[in-house]
């Protein structure tokens, strides 16, 4: 491994992520015996001082690890329904603080890529990154032009290691893959998803499609591309302010903010799926850069799903319930998620069972009820994530659904977070129309 880099090779690798397995393992059984001996009290404590000191180790790994393994955690880091708190709160720590590259490997990271060093095309360059994340991290720079921008440098030989990882990856999840239970069309959609994140002419051109698809809300700041500093390894653009969701509650905002934004981040999201059928896909906090005004700056657009479904005719039969309704709309919302080879019966038990749950949660239609969401309540995060648990185990799961299940859930996690109260009836309405090239006053 190269001072501030990643450990390359699916054999270094692996050994690492197999000893942490083994020291848990030690950990756990150690933890067990004592348990033998301590009165009821004294038990809970030492759960709770044991989920900390198994997630700080997991969290510490998983840093210097980087790559997918790394991204793994930041995901499950979101996962406030699944996890405890003691371990939701040292997982967090992996969204934007990784141990960035040594100043001088980042300096040689950017020349090998720009050809010059940063010093050269800068009128100043901050050698430390403000944030570092399992791909790459960011440094602040002021162009010779004088404008201040964000700079993300790409660790050295990450795709080397998302081939390792997801390797070693599928050696772990063969009985899923064998039961049916972890598709490997799934795996390769995530294994997808992460190779694209790499390329940051790829990345740059998002950020142009969203800038111009989402340019009419006046409340939303997306960085603009500076295309002469930006090469597949180095990406530079617009400085955007704002905080992230830990930093800006920190502030303690007023319920009617944190509403506000909630409001207007599900405005964004099913505006993206009625008009751009595209989502920008990576929800967790450090993505979302807030301020107390209500505005809202959206960056890292590696992570961009451009669906191959219908997903807002998917959105109005949710709303209506169409699968109620006979049993031909029952089919219509069947094939419009998992294509026309699918068992009806068992396909319609979950549409019932399981995304009927969530759609009431979100749409209530009983005589009286409240259509204000409260997010913040734990149960209502918990029934999300539920459904998309029991969609997975009945095996049926289309790879592009599963995706936007967990987009969707991943935004939950963040108006959890923002303890955010919305009207989503309200919202869905207003995320319908009007078309892209219409002007979205702030709301």
């Amino acid at each position: 491994m190269v001072a501030g880099g990643i450990p390359d090779g699916a054999l270094a690798r692996g050994f690492r992520l197999g000893k942490l397995g083994l020291s848990l393992t030690g950990s756990y059984l150690g933890y067990q015996m004592q348990n033998l001996f301590l009165r009821d009290e004294q038990r809970l404590e030492k759960r709770r001082g044991f989920r900390q000191g198994v997630s700080r180790r997991i969290r510490k790994e998983l840093e210097q690890l980087k790559g997918p393994v790394m991204k793994l955690g930041q995901i499950l880091s979101t996962q406030s329904h699944e996890l405890p708190d003691e371990v939701i709160q040292e997982l967090a720590n992996l969204q934007m603080h990784a141990p960035g590259m040594h100043p001088t490997l980042a300096r040689a990271q950017f020349k090998s890529s720009c050809g010059m060093y940063p010093e050269d095309v800068f009128r100043t360059f901050e050698p430390e990154p403000f944030a570092a994340a399992s791909l790459g991290q960011v440094h602040r720079a002021v162009t010779k032009g004088g404008e201040q921008v964000a700079v993300k440098i790409q660790y050295p030989a990450i795709r080397e290691a998302i081939e390792n990882d997801f390797r070693l990856l599928r050696s772990a999840m063969l009985p899923g893959r064998i039961s049916g239970h972890m598709p490997v069309a799934l795996l390769n959609e995530v294994q997808r998803g992460f190779s694209e994140e790499t390329d940051y002419i790829k990345e740059g051109h998002n950020i142009d499609y969203f800038r111009k698809g989402l340019g009419g809300f006046s409340y939303l700041h997306i960085p603009e591309v500076h295309w002469d500093i930006t090469t597949d390894r180095v990406l530079t653009m617009s400085f955007v302010d704002g905080a992230p969701a830990k930093k800006f509650l920190a502030t303690n905002p007023s319920q009617k903010i944190r509403n506000l934004i909630g409001a207007r981040l599900l405005e964004l999201y099913y505006f993206q799926v009625h008009h751009l059928q595209s989502l920008h896909a990576d929800h967790h906090p450090g993505n979302y850069l807030l301020r107390l005004d209500g505005q809202i700056g959206l960056v890292d657009f590696g992570c961009v799903k451009r669906l191959s479904f219908d997903v807002a005719e998917l959105s109005r039969c949710c709303v209506a319930r169409t699968w109620n309704q006979g049993k031909a709309e029952a089919e219509h919302v069947i094939q419009i998620i998992w294509g026309k080879h699918v068992p009806f019966e068992r396909a319609r038990h979950m549409l019932t069972s399981f995304l009927e749950e969530s759609v009431n949660i979100l749409f209530p239609i009983k005589t009286g009820a409240d259509p204000v969401v409260d997010f913040g309540k734990p149960d209502v995060l918990k029934a999300f994530g539920r459904n998309l648990r029991q969609v997975l185990r009945y095996k049926l799961t289309n790879p592009e659904f599963a995706f936007l299940s967990r987009t969707e859930l991943g935004l939950y996690g963040l108006l959890h977070q923002l303890g955010a109260r919305v009207n989503v009836w309200e919202v869905w309405d207003r995320g319908k129309g009007p078309s892209p090239g219409q002007s979205r006053k702030a709301r």
